[in-house]
């Protein structure tokens, strides 16, 4: 034999032998979007023998209605966390999983047929891959009559592949990790609100493990819709932003610091988003473009007032 046929080859990735997978969903208040989301994962291209659906109500007001909706899937075991935060109950989640593979969607989330089988393909294809961030694509709730909120979130909600690349995490809405990478590096960090993706992905980063974007494992996620919906979210994000600065940062000085820095940021009128706003494609019509740099406005302002309150003791809001 040559030196060639010596040498050892290494072995294509099997496909068919696949790991068993757990896919974990947190849910508050939102069991009718959880029935879809079901259904959705019932029917998988993936074998059913070989994963498991762990959903976790995290203290909803009916909490029967989370179980009776379940207890309809036959993929699917409801659990309970009171410790508010969808992290607490995600952790909760992983101790229950059995699956080689964790998967992490949310109650609101329309997972693609071929969801969980692109989602461990990319993560198995990839030597030394700590998590892969899917695709999600965001669905207006009428497209005869859409929202101001609703354009500003079609360009700006989950940008996935620019979230793995420049900023190191990948949103949990659409996530595939090992468990003996979470074994590794930790949980999600309970007592955040928010941004405790942002956290964890970073964390993995650190390790280095590669992280990985991928089009081919896609959710499908409804745009907030209503001004009351985006302020929801944009005060919860404040706080997880909020919270993660201060408890990464124990100098006095410093944390005050950032905290100035990012409160003028804030308060700075985001005239660089408006001009990228008038130059998107995506829009259609100054009027289109008029009412998305409207709301940014009314994000950065809704942001740094929740953070000044934040940093006078108010606590981070959940929703």
């Amino acid at each position: 034999m040559n030196g060639l046929n010596n040498r050892e080859c290494p072995k294509p990735i099997n496909y068919w032998d696949r790991p068993f997978v757990s896919v974990i969903i947190p849910v508050f208040n939102d069991a009718k979007r959880l029935k879809i989301c079901l259904k959705a994962l019932e029917n998988q291209t993936y074998p059913q023998s070989l994963y498991e659906v762990i959903v976790i109500d995290n203290d909803s007001d009916k909490i029967e209605d989370v179980q009776d909706i379940v207890c309809q899937f036959g993929q699917a075991i409801a659990t309970y966390e009171k410790l508010p935060g969808s992290y607490a109950a995600r952790n909760k989640g992983i101790a229950l999983a059995k699956g080689e593979i964790i998967a992490f969607t949310d109650a609101d989330c329309i997972p693609s047929v071929n969801w969980i089988e692109e989602g461990v393909k990319n993560l198995l294809q990839v030597p030394n891959c700590g998590l892969v961030a899917g695709k999600i694509e965001i669905f207006f709730q009428n497209l005869s009559c859409i929202t101001p909120v609703e354009l500003y979130e079609s360009i700006t909600a989950f940008p996935q592949k620019k979230l793995v690349e420049q900023h190191k995490y990948g949103a949990t809405a659409n996530l595939f990790t090992f468990q003996k990478v979470i074994e590794r590096v930790g949980l999600f960090d309970a007592t955040l609100k928010s941004n405790g993706d942002v956290e964890w992905g970073r964390r993995v980063n650190s390790f280095g493990y590669k992280l990985v974007y991928t089009d081919d494992a896609c959710v499908l996620h409804p745009a907030r819709y209503s001004w009351k919906q985006l302020y929801i979210r944009t005060i919860r994000l404040a706080g997880g932003a909020y919270n993660l600065q201060t408890r990464q940062d124990n100098s006095f000085i410093r944390s005050n610091f950032i905290f100035l820095k990012n409160l003028i940021f804030d308060l700075t009128p985001p005239l660089m988003f408006v001009f990228h706003t008038f130059l998107d494609s995506r829009l259609q019509g100054l009027e289109q473009k008029i009412k998305v740099s409207l709301v940014m406005f009314f994000v950065r302002y809704v942001g740094a007032w929740e953070k000044l309150k934040l940093k006078t003791g108010a606590t981070a809001s959940r929703e």
